[in-house]
């Protein structure tokens, strides 16, 4: 059975073939490389499960041990046929030797001929060699090994099997040289914190390129979260505003946040920017949007214990199912992975109104390159996502400086914002004050005077233009 030129088989493996553009090439071999422990083998096993009938072919671990891990992992074997190549214990303390022929030779013949009887026995959908490196230690030269194992990929292809073997990655722990063998070659990179995957080459497919994380949890297996590429979704929404529920909020910021809009709010600590932030995500649910709003920086009850004290209604909206108060554990995500978390909630759960607070969690709690530009970078792609598809999003960002010179970011991200919401401390009179501002708004008009603001039992509150200041960017007000 040859197989069809162009088509695709499923990975099995959740998110590969996103970036494999719809699988692994039917019929052709595919080399997945990657170090010690990277996940290869788990990868080739989520493979197999994925196909009707698949042959195993194994040389380091025993069946036993094979079937348990797998089944730790979640992946069902029992369509799979293991062919145990792996060294007998006793082989250790074996003293026959060989007489007439080298040992390499007396077992690489017989290995060969074993691995040809296997694969004869039934037809297979699937076949997996782990590792094939292993092959070529059995032959006498890389002239011969590259001959055999050319032989067997093409006898493989002209019965419409589809292979996947794995190899060590080379001591640069970029690559191997065997990679030439396949038609499409994965790559596994493991660091101290994570695991990332990308194909380096695909014969005849598009591919997404880049690295993506790469995630392996028992009982589920190993899982892809491509990387998020913005220009790939899109969908029709309006330009409405939406309102904050508080009128002179609203008129101070031109009539609302205008829907599918980046808004960051900004400010010192403490100075209010996360209730702000939640009254805007508390009208927008009341008024029949889905909100959600990831908590880096502060626990879930912690948030929903204060909103209480403000007389706000989280708590209301969130059991009226509403709301979503989501935390984000520190260090638990790769930026892929929350990507694919705000995915998830914008296109399986309708969310349409997101609050990250704050940035500086963010950067912090966020599992990667730890460099600002990469993580930059990735806000960007998740911002202009959520812009593609109607999405409102608002960022919380802390300034350093409670007074002086007035900054409106201190992590440069002032450019992704349609609308820049800033609050200060003032002082007025030897008293500590509030203010509230706008210094952008892409898509209307605002008021160019800041506001006082006041946080209490009761809620927010804005008050009327402060007129007639000087000074109340840096906070050192001169009265009238």
């Amino acid at each position: 059975m040859n197989s069809s030129s162009g088509t695709k088989v499923t990975s099995g493996v959740t998110g590969l073939d996103d970036i494999l553009h719809g699988g692994l090439p039917s019929g052709q071999a595919t080399i997945v490389s990657g170090g010690p422990g990277s996940g290869k083998t788990i990868l080739a096993l989520q493979f197999l499960a994925a196909g009707a009938s698949g042959l195993y072919i194994g040389f380091e671990e025993r069946e036993a041990a094979i079937r348990e891990n797998a089944a730790g992992l979640g992946i069902d074997l029992s369509d799979v046929t293991v062919l145990d190549l792996s060294a007998e214990g006793e082989r250790f303390f074996d003293n026959d030797s060989y007489t007439l022929f080298e040992a390499d030779e007396v077992e690489g013949e017989g290995m060969l001929e074993r691995i040809a009887s296997a694969i004869d026995e039934q037809e297979y959908d699937r076949l997996v060699i782990d590792p094939l490196s292993e092959l070529r230690a059995l032959l006498p030269d890389n002239f011969q090994f590259r001959r055999n194992i050319s032989s067997l990929f093409n006898e493989l292809a002209e019965r419409g099997v589809t292979t996947v073997c794995t190899v060590q990655q080379s001591a640069d722990g970029r690559s191997s040289d065997l990679k030439f063998l396949g038609n499409t070659t994965v790559e596994i990179y493991r660091t101290t914190n994570r695991r990332t995957v990308e194909i380096t080459k695909y014969r005849g497919s598009g591919f997404a390129g880049g690295e993506h994380t790469f995630r392996i949890q028992g009982g589920t297996g190993a899982r892809v979260y491509p990387k998020l590429v913005p220009g790939d979704h899109y969908r029709e929404h309006d330009r409405d505003q939406l309102s904050s529920g508080i009128d002179p909020l609203d008129d101070l910021i031109g009539g609302g946040l205008e829907r599918g809009s980046v808004t960051v709010i900004s400010g010192p600590s403490g100075v209010g920017k996360t209730t702000t932030a939640s009254q805007f995500l508390q009208a927008a649910a009341a008024d029949g949007q889905r909100a959600l709003i990831y908590l880096f920086e502060e626990l879930a009850p912690d948030y929903l214990h204060r909103a209480d004290s403000l007389d706000m209604d989280v708590r209301d909206l969130l059991e009226a199912d509403q709301l979503e108060v989501e935390e984000v554990e520190p260090l638990s995500l790769s930026p892929d992975e929350f990507s694919s978390h705000v995915r998830g909630a914008v296109e399986e759960r309708d969310v349409e109104f997101i609050v990250l607070d704050g940035i500086a969690g963010y950067r912090q709690s966020l599992r990667g390159d730890d460099s600002q530009a990469m993580l930059t970078r990735e806000l960007h792609s998740l911002c202009r996502y959520c812009k593609r598809m109607g999405v409102s999003v608002v960022l919380i960002e802390e300034i350093s400086a409670v007074t002086g010179e007035f900054s409106p970011t201190d992590n440069k991200i002032s450019y992704l914002a349609d609308n820049i919401v800033f609050l200060r401390y003032l002082e007025l009179g030897g008293d500590i004050h509030k203010a509230i501002g706008v210094l952008k708004k892409r898509y209307s008009d605002f008021e160019s005077t800041p506001r006082e603001l006041s946080i209490d039992s009761t809620g927010l509150a804005v008050g009327s233009p402060l007129t007639g200041y000087r000074g109340l960017l840096t906070g050192t007000v001169e009265e009238p």
